[in-house]
This record gives C-alpha cells, sequence and structure tokens, in this order.
C-alpha cells in the first residue's frame, strides 16, 4: 500500500493486506455497466409536453375567433386555461409521487425530486392565477366585490367549497416546500404534510366536472380527463401498495446484524430470500421501515453502501437523529418493510467512461458501492473534517487495487490549508488532469456538494457530467 502525505490527507492506489468487517472479503470486481441512454428520459419529457398541449386544446377549440372582446372576456379566458394547466400539473404532481417503476428507472429519484419541486412551485402559481382571474371576472360580470363573490361561488356553485380546500391544501403544501421553513419541519412532519397532496386531486375533482365549461358537457374531453384521474390512481395504487407488497413477501428481508463503523455510524446487514433476483445497482437507495417498537411508523431513504453480491445488503447510516439512534438496538431477525430501488445515482447512467467521485462524511456510502461497477481507472476524493470520520477506509483500500482507483483522503475543515488546495479548479486540475473530460459523482453534505459544483463548473465541467444524490418523496 502506497500512503503519501497529500494536501494533509492521503492517497492510496495500492491495496491493503487488513480487510476490515464481512463486505471487505475478496469477491471478484464485477464487471463494469453498460451504459443506460437518455431515451427513456426523453419519451417521459415528450410525453409531459403533449400532455399539456392537450390539456389546453379544447379551450382552443372551443374559443371562436373574437369571443376576447373585452377584459372580462380575457380575465375568464385566462382563468380557465390556468385552470386546465393546473388540474393537469396537479396529475403530474400525484403522478410522480406514485413511486411507479418506470417514471423511477427513466427519470431516478433525483430528477424526480427536482421536477416535483419545479412542477410544484408552477402548479401554485396556475391555482392561484385561476382562483384570482376567475373571481376578478365575475365579480364585475355580477357587479360584486371579490369578497362578495367568493360568497356566491361557495352558496350557488357545486362543489366549490371542496376547491376552496383543495387550494387550501396546495397552498400549505408549497409553502412548506420552500427550503427556509422545511429545514424547520420534522421529517416524517414534512413527508405527511406532502401526502395531503391525494387529498387535493379528489377534492379538486368534483368542481372541474360540474363547473370546468370544458369538462361539465359529456364527450371525448369529458372522457379523457376521467380516464387521466383514473390511470393517476391506478399508478398509485400500484406504485405505493401493489409493487412494495409483492417485493416484501418475495425477498422477507431481515436484520442480520448491525455493525458500529464509528461512534456515529452504523452499517445495517440485511439478509432475505432471493436477493439474487433483486434488480439493483450501487448508488441506488431504498426506502426502509424496520417493523419493530419505535421505528415501524418511519420510512427513510438510506442507500446502499455495497454492490450486490446476492449474499445480504449493507446500508450505512449516520446518527443524526431519534430514529437513527434508534437503530443502532435493532435486533437480529428484525423485519423489514423496503421500497426500491430507486434512483439513476450509478455507474450505468454516466456518460463518459471515466469517473471523478467526491465524497463528504457518510455520503461516502453510495459512493463506495458504486466503485464496484464503474470502469476501472476511477478518482476518489473523500472529504472528512478529522481521520476519525473516514468510512470503509479498509474497503476503498481494497478497491483501490482491484478496480485500479485513485484514493485521496483530504481531511480538515474547509477553512484549513489542505481542503483550500484541493477543492479549487486549479487544485482539482492537478489531481485529475482530465477532471472536465469525467463524470463526477457528488454525495455529501449540501454546503460541500454546492461549493464542489460551483469549484467543478469553473473547472469546466459540462453540467450534464455531473450526478448529485437527492432523496425524494
Amino acid at each position: 500500500m502506497t500512503y503519501q502525505e497529500t494536501y494533509a490527507g492521503g492517497r492510496r492506489t495500492g491495496s491493503s493486506s487488513r480487510h476490515g468487517g464481512r463486505s471487505a472479503a475478496p469477491v471478484p470486481p464485477t464487471p463494469a455497466l453498460p451504459r443506460r441512454g437518455p431515451g427513456g428520459r426523453r419519451a417521459v419529457s415528450a410525453l409531459f409536453w403533449l400532455g399539456l398541449v392537450a390539456s389546453v386544446l379544447p379551450w382552443w377549440l372551443d374559443t371562436p375567433a373574437g369571443a376576447l372582446a373585452d377584459t372580462g372576456d380575457v380575465l375568464t379566458a385566462a382563468g380557465r386555461i390556468t385552470g386546465l394547466v393546473a388540474g393537469y400539473l396537479l396529475l403530474v404532481q400525484v403522478l410522480m409521487m406514485s413511486r411507479l417503476g418506470v417514471l423511477e428507472r427513466s427519470l431516478g429519484g433525483e430528477r424526480i425530486s427536482r421536477l416535483h419541486r419545479d412542477v410544484g412551485a408552477t402548479l401554485l402559481v396556475a391555482v392561484l392565477a385561476h382562483m384570482s382571474l376567475l373571481l376578478v371576472a365575475y365579480a364585475e360580470a355580477d357587479e360584486q366585490s371579490v369578497v362578495g363573490e367568493v360568497g356566491v361561488l361557495l352558496r350557488d356553485y357545486e362543489d366549490m367549497l371542496a376547491a376552496f380546500a383543495a387550494a387550501g391544501i396546495m397552498v400549505l403544501v408549497g409553502l412548506t416546500g420552500v427550503r427556509a421553513i422545511r429545514t424547520l419541519l420534522p421529517y416524517e412532519l414534512w413527508y405527511h404534510l406532502h401526502l395531503t397532496s391525494y387529498a387535493a386531486l379528489l377534492l379538486g375533482f368534483g368542481h372541474q366536472f360540474s363547473n370546468g365549461a370544458q369538462l361539465f358537457q359529456p364527450g371525448p374531453v369529458r372522457t379523457g380527463w376521467i380516464a387521466a384521474y383514473l390511470l393517476v390512481v391506478a399508478a398509485l395504487v400500484w406504485g405505493r401498495l401493489v409493487a412494495p407488497l409483492r417485493f416484501n413477501l418475495r425477498h422477507r428481508l431481515r436484520v442480520a446484524d448491525v455493525i458500529a463503523e464509528t461512534p456515529d455510524t452504523i452499517s445495517i446487514y440485511l439478509t432475505g430470500a432471493r436477493l439474487n433476483q433483486i434488480d439493483m445497482l450501487g448508488g441506488q437507495y431504498f426506502r426502509w421501515r424496520f417493523l419493530t417498537r419505535g421505528c415501524w411508523w418511519q420510512s427513510h431513504p438510506f442507500s446502499l453502501s455495497a454492490a450486490a453480491n446476492g449474499r445480504w445488503l449493507r446500508l450505512t447510516v449516520k446518527v443524526v437523529g431519534a430514529h437513527t439512534a434508534d437503530l443502532r438496538d435493532l435486533d437480529a431477525g428484525t423485519r423489514v418493510w423496503a421500497e426500491g430501488p430507486s434512483g439513476t445515482f450509478t455507474a450505468a447512467h454516466r456518460t463518459r467512461e471515466r469517473a471523478l467521485l467526491i465524497a463528504g462524511g457518510s455520503g461516502i456510502a453510495p459512493l463506495r458501492a458504486m466503485l464496484e461497477e464503474l470502469p476501472p481507472g476511477a478518482a476518489l476524493i473523500y472529504r472528512a473534517r478529522t481521520p476519525a470520520d473516514v468510512l470503509l477506509h479498509h474497503e476503498l483500500d481494497w478497491l483501490a487495487q482491484a478496480r485500479q482507483v485513485s484514493v485521496w483522503y483530504v481531511i480538515g475543515s474547509r477553512d484549513d490549508a489542505g481542503p483550500r488546495q484541493v477543492m479549487n479548479p486549479e487544485g482539482l486540475r492537478r489531481l485529475v488532469p482530465d477532471v472536465a473530460r469525467r463524470d463526477v459523482y457528488l454525495c455529501g453534505p449540501s454546503g460541500l456538494v454546492e461549493e464542489s459544483v460551483r469549484v467543478l463548473r469553473a473547472a469546466g465541467v459540462p453540467r450534464r457530467q455531473i450526478h448529485l444524490a437527492t432523496f425524494e418523496l
């Protein structure tokens, strides 16, 4: 094993005869995974835009030339268009929350998370615009105040109370999605608040078909929208109930062992049936629910920290709260409910043959699994505050030889001289001269990820070659 004191850390490019833990057994390295093209992602994108056009097209076909004669007509038309857009985007939002396998494989949880956030913001704007425009238009036509018109709608229009309730739920969900607010909420509270989006779908359904100008009359448009609702509900039932039930009945996962990696990090080993038949990749994650007292009611996403081997699964978890602290005391044999695998943060989704991996703290977990499936010649920069915070280093040393991986341990705070020399464009190019021609995988604290993205872009790495590990709903 070679070791060089470099940048307040070290570089390992050889191997060690010491292999700590059960995962460092000298199994033959797996072949590099073939790349998966962007065809699925492009098909989903095309379907989205086609659906958006189809949702607004009935208004266009039903509106004769010259129909927008005055301000009231324009406001009413704008209100109806934004209503159709809002209805469509709500269906898309709920579909993205369905955990449907085809979406998870085509887009991945990371991209779905970003799309969910962006579509959610657009949906909120569309809902508020729909309500505001129609209230003003109807108030002007009825010669009422806006507040008075609200009373008229609630009193005289069918299903409007449920519609206002749906709008209130969407505003609540939108506000709790703001990062500054979300960080103040416990994960489970935030998670269950977002599940109320299902209620918004149901509450908003009625008024669309009893009052919508394009939807209240029987015909192909109304039938098409009802079919879309039924398809989304079917996707929810399949993705949230049927598929997880099938997976867990088939594999019957249980806790085999819990090992302390450091004082605040543990690895949980799982066994089960037919593990060799789980279609999973290094870097993906599951949503885990441990069926024991104090843990059964919570589901959390954790990445696998070892590639598939057909014998056991492993997740490596940093203890940061009450739930993860309880995981230290799991007994062997505890049943585990898992949903997944999910994510495109994998070797199969690279765009280049060579890769650079940058990890911070427990963010090494998915990257360590991914190293088994990347082509030889990858590079790893592992940031940690102290040597004691370095996880799985014996396994990384073994992989350095087995996969010809260059590993740099960069130790210290961000203000220390060593990390400052590395985490800048010139420092990255010194360590990895061809960094701009590599895929870069980032996983760690948000501050490290954001700073690394900035440095990588300054070093000439195209955005499409930067992959981030992000968990979603």
